[in-house]
């Protein structure tokens, strides 16, 4: 059995990275047995897993100024920043169908992160464990705290998978995974600053306390996880592809051309990382 795993991050907007690497993986034929993502990583994963070469660029590239994607007047009218009907009902089933028989069909596994709103904790859904709710659950784990509403779905409210769980590397070890491929989104030597938005999310979120623990832990969580990462790396226990230079793409980045950059370089990126990346593959794991 192949003890291979492919672990994405998120990162709004930045997730277009990831997109190209995908698409390289697409081109060579590179599915791996095991797929988790968060946030723009669950979305990437998506459509990596349905065949559909070409869409994730098309859907965050080409639709990126559609006046409802990204817009002030959505987090005004809606307290959306991002069109989430757009992006996940408009696109999906109407203007860039998805193709929901070859993604559930997939021989791949693929889990999709969220954070529980109430308790701040994790909480993984398998893309065949509901079927009929992957475009629910999906929008669920990339809905950004401030930029989305929350998604009621069986009793719980749900918010961005890399809330609580930035990159999820863990869950892949503890599922079996042996040789886990990561795809970041930041360049080596990141990392994110202790958060301004404490009072904030407070207010915003009084009724879930343990969404803004999460909140207030994340940049902590995620420096940690990014430590315990490079150390991993170092000792060849994964392999990581990321950015190999800081093209200053936001979360809700709207400029097309640097949109653009970024998808290349992620596309670069994983051709120039193949071929070491494969030859690690190969090699029998050790215990991580």
């Amino acid at each position: 059995m192949d003890e291979s795993g492919l672990i994405l991050e998120g990162g709004g907007m930045k997730g277009v990275y990831t997109a190209g690497v995908l698409e390289y993986f697409m081109e060579k034929d590179r599915y791996f047995p095991y797929v988790v993502g968060v946030s723009a990583g669950a979305c990437n994963a998506a459509s990596y897993l349905s065949r559909q070469p070409g869409r994730n660029k098309t859907v965050m590239i080409d639709y990126v100024r559609h006046p409802d994607y990204i817009s002030f007047r959505n987090l005004m009218q809606k307290r959306e920043l991002f069109g989430m009907d757009l992006i996940f009902d408009q696109i999906p089933n109407q203007l860039i169908p998805f193709d929901f028989q070859t993604f559930h069909a997939a021989p791949e596994k693929c889990f999709i992160g969220t954070t529980d709103c109430l308790t701040g904790q994790s909480v993984y859904f398998e893309k065949n464990e509901n079927p009929e709710d992957a475009l629910t659950i999906v929008r669920a784990s990339s809905s950004l705290p401030f930029m989305s509403k929350g998604v009621s779905y069986k009793g719980r409210l749900l918010m961005d998978g890399g809330i609580a769980d930035p990159i999820p590397v863990r869950k892949a070890l503890a599922d079996g995974v042996e040789k886990p491929v990561v795809v970041l989104t930041k360049q080596r030597g990141y990392r994110k600053k202790p958060s301004r938005i404490s009072k904030t999310s407070r207010y915003f979120y009084k009724e879930y306390r343990g969404l803004t623990q999460a909140l207030d832990m994340h940049w902590l969580v995620y420096n940690y996880q990014l430590e315990v990462l490079e150390q991993l790396e170092q000792e060849e226990k994964v392999f990581v592809i990321r950015p190999s230079a800081d093209l200053k793409v936001g979360n809700a980045e709207r400029d097309q051309d640097k949109l653009e950059q970024f998808y290349h370089q992620g596309y670069s990126d994983a051709l120039h990382a193949f071929e070491a990346m494969e030859n690690w593959l190969r090699v029998p794991a050790t215990n991580v």
